[in-house]
């Protein structure tokens, strides 16, 4: 054979070959790397997307740590004041307590020694009164001097 047809025939087969390649294969070799692309550059952008997320939930995060530390300190700061507060009305309370308590007690010592004063001046009277009949060798009557034991009684 001759070589010139063979070659000729080989052109026209080659060409053939890459007509028929590009006519049915390369449109799905094509459509199939199109959608590995595509599938590829989706991947990326939700990875894109999931990072963008994580960081605004991570943003979010510190802000609402942020938020229940304040909120903490603002709730113990309340406590502390509300048990300064506490500890101030019970202080001034046992006060007032102690001193209702002291009045109360000078008051009762106030009548004890009026009662006291009072028994002592009975008794003063009576001794004078005593005294008196002895002096007098008679009997005073107490109802009718009356008058005169209350001048004795305010003297002493």
């Amino acid at each position: 054979m001759n070589i010139n047809v063979t070659l000729v025939i080989q052109m026209v087969v080659f060409f053939a070959v890459i007509w028929f390649t590009m006519k049915y294969i390369w449109p799905q070799i094509l459509g199939a790397m199109e959608e590995r692309e595509k599938k590829i550059a989706d991947g990326l952008a939700a990875g894109d997307r999931a990072e963008k997320e994580l960081n605004q939930a991570k943003a979010k995060v510190e802000t609402l740590i942020t938020e229940a530390k304040e909120q903490a300190s603002h709730i113990k700061d309340q406590a502390t004041q509300m048990a300064t507060k506490i500890k101030d009305q019970a202080k001034s309370d046992a006060l007032a307590e102690k001193e209702r308590q002291l009045h109360a007690a000078k008051a009762e010592i106030e009548q004890e020694a009026n009662r006291a004063k009072e028994a002592l001046r009975q008794q003063v009277s009576a001794l004078a009164i005593a005294g008196t009949e002895q002096l007098l060798s008679k009997e005073v009557d107490a109802a009718k001097h009356a008058d005169l034991l209350d001048d004795l009684i305010k003297e002493i």
